[in-house]
C-alpha cells in the first residue's frame, strides 16, 4: 500500500524515544523528512543518529514545550529546513508518578497540563497557518486509554489526556474543509524504556522473573487487554502512519486506540 508519504514532512514532538522515536522511525523508512524534539540534548542526538542510520533525512531540535520561544525556534527551524510541515505528531507528554488525588497539589496539576495539553496546543497553534497554505495538513494527537476509562490514581494525567481527545475532536471539525484532518492515537500498556524499567524493578522487588512481573501487572492493573500481552511502539507508529496518510483521507475525529482491547466498552 503506498501511503503517500514520500517527501512529505512531519513533526514528531518528544521523538527521542519510546513511542515518539518509534513514530520517526517509520516516517523515515516511507521517505517522509522527519522532525524531531526533545528536551534532552544527549537523547536527541542518539535518535538522530538511528533515523539517520536508517536512512531517513532527520532534524533534530531542542525544546521545552512548556515555553513558547522554544516552540517558535522549533517551527522556524522546522520551516527553514523543509519549508513545510505537512504532518503533526503530538507526542511529547509526560507522568508524573501514580499518585492519588489527595496527595498531589495544584503546582504538578499545572506543570503536567503545561506540557501535556497546552504544549501541543502551542505547537498545533504554530503549524496550522502552514498546513491552512498548503490545502493539506496531517494532525495526529497521541493521548493514552486513561483519556477513555482512567485509573483511581493520576487523575492529572488522566484528565490531560481526555483533553487531548476532546481538543482533537474540536479541531477535526474546524479545519476539515482546509484540507486539514485531526485525529487521535490512544495507546495501552506499550512495552516502552520507561515500562520496562518499572516493570523489570518490579520484578526484582519481588524476585520473580520478568515475564512473570508482566503478567502480573496484565491480571492486577489490565485485565481487559484480551491479546494477554504488552503492545509494541511499532504497533502505535503503524497506526499514526496510517492516519497521516492520503489512505485515509476521509477519517477524521477519530480517536484509534491501539490497547489490545483494553477499554472495557465501546
Amino acid at each position: 500500500m503506498d501511503l503517500g508519504l514520500t517527501n512529505k514532512t512531519a513533526l514528531v514532538t518528544g521523538g527521542t524515544k519510546g513511542i515518539g522515536k518509534a513514530i520517526a522511525v517509520a516516517f523515515a523508512a516511507e521517505g517522509t523528512n522527519v522532525v524531531i524534539c526533545g528536551r534532552g540534548e544527549e537523547a536527541l542526538n542518539e535518535a538522530r543518529k538511528e533515523i539517520e542510520h536508517n536512512g531517513g533525512t532527520v532534524l533534530a531540535v531542542q525544546a521545552d514545550l512548556s515555553k513558547q520561544s522554544d516552540v517558535d525556534q522549533l517551527i522556524s527551524a522546522a520551516i527553514d529546513r523543509f519549508k513545510s510541515i505537512d504532518i503533526l505528531v503530538n507526542n511529547a507528554g509526560i507522568v508524573a508518578g501514580f499518585d492519588d488525588f489527595e496527595s498531589i497539589d495544584i503546582e504538578e496539576w499545572q506543570e503536567l497540563f503545561n506540557v501535556n495539553l497546552f504544549g501541543t496546543v502551542r505547537v498545533t497553534k504554530a503549524v496550522i497557518p502552514f498546513m491552512k497554505k498548503s490545502g493539506f495538513g496531517r494532525i495526529i494527537n497521541i493521548s493514552s486509554e486513561s483519556g477513555v476509562q482512567p485509573d483511581p490514581f493520576m487523575p492529572h494525567y488522566n484528565a490531560s489526556k481526555a483533553a487531548l481527545i476532546n481538543f482533537t475532536k474540536s479541531l477535526s471539525k474546524a479545519y476539515a474543509a482546509q484540507g486539514i484532518l485531526v485525529n487521535t492515537v490512544s495507546p495501552a500498556f506499550i512495552m516502552t524504556p520507561l515500562l520496562e524499567n518499572l516493570l523489570q524493578d518490579n520484578a526484582r522487588k519481588q524476585n520473580i522473573e520478568f515475564e512473570e512481573a508482566i503478567q502480573q501487572f496484565l491480571r492486577e492493573k489490565r485485565p481487559h487487554i484480551e491479546v494477554k500481552r504488552p503492545g509494541k511502539v511499532e504497533e502505535v507508529a503503524s497506526a499514526v502512519l496510517y492516519l497521516a496518510s492520503t489512505q485515509a483521507s476521509f477519517i477524521n475525529g477519530v480517536n484509534l486506540r491501539v490497547d489490545g482491547g483494553s477499554v472495557a466498552s465501546q
